[in-house]
């Protein structure tokens, strides 16, 4: 779904012929990111073990990652794409581009299930910051803090997590079926889009997960 800035309508842009695995379906999506130079998404099919893109600008789509537990997505400044391995626990670069037929090189987990340092426990999302640094959801409480639940200051099953210039979290409140932000040093976080329920209308959402924005400020929503 894509909302446009200051909009409570949404607009399908991407997996409207139902669940599927042909190359125009989509079975679980998880998350995407908005790749602005050919106006494209870049989505993970997680049901379908894919990384696949999705044209924007014509009905046009390319398996780029197969084979894999996809599940959190990222692309740093430099054109990298990073991708979530929820199955193996670990995180995998490729540079975009160069990605179809080529092995990523891993950053950061890989070494089993667990909670040291140097391991993942069935990471989801990602976020990059400039410096190349890795974010990565695996089971850490990003906002909220005071127990699952509907207030402003709670979330229930967040998931997709990004930060803005201004570092204003957004967070995908899956069980909420809304998207929240939080700014800075704030108690309590404030909902932007969804929130009324779980549902398929234009002001509703159904256990979002991932989020991303455009250079536009439009924020994209998987649902």
């Amino acid at each position: 779904m894509k909302w446009k800035l200051n909009e409570n309508q949404g607009k399908i842009v991407a997996g409207e012929n139902g669940k599927g695995d042909r190359i125009d379906q989509l079975n679980y999506p998880t998350d995407m990111i908005v790749d602005e130079e050919d106006n494209s998404l870049i989505i993970a099919d997680y049901g379908n073990k894919r990384v696949i893109r999705w044209s924007l600008n014509q009905n046009q789509q390319e398996i780029l990652i197969e084979n894999i537990t996809c599940y959190g997505l990222a692309m740093d400044k430099y054109g990298f794409l990073y991708v979530s391995d929820w199955y193996n626990n670990e995180v995998k670069r490729w540079k975009l581009g160069e990605v179809k037929g080529k092995e990523g090189k891993l950053v950061a987990g890989g070494n089993d299930l667990g909670d040291q340092l140097n391991e993942l426990y069935v990471p989801h999302f990602i976020f990059v910051d400039d410096e190349q640094s890795i974010y990565i959801s695996d089971r850490i409480i990003v906002a909220g803090g005071n127990g699952q639940g509907i207030n402003l200051n709670q979330l229930n099953g967040p998931q997709g997590i990004i930060v803005d210039d201004l570092s204003q979290i957004y967070v995908a409140d899956q069980y909420n079926h809304r998207i929240m932000r939080w700014s800075e040093r704030s108690q309590e976080g404030e909902i932007i889009v969804g929130g009324n329920g779980r549902g398929n209308k234009s002001d509703q959402l159904y256990y979002p997960h991932g989020i991303a924005f455009d250079v536009e400020r439009n924020l994209y929503v998987a649902d």
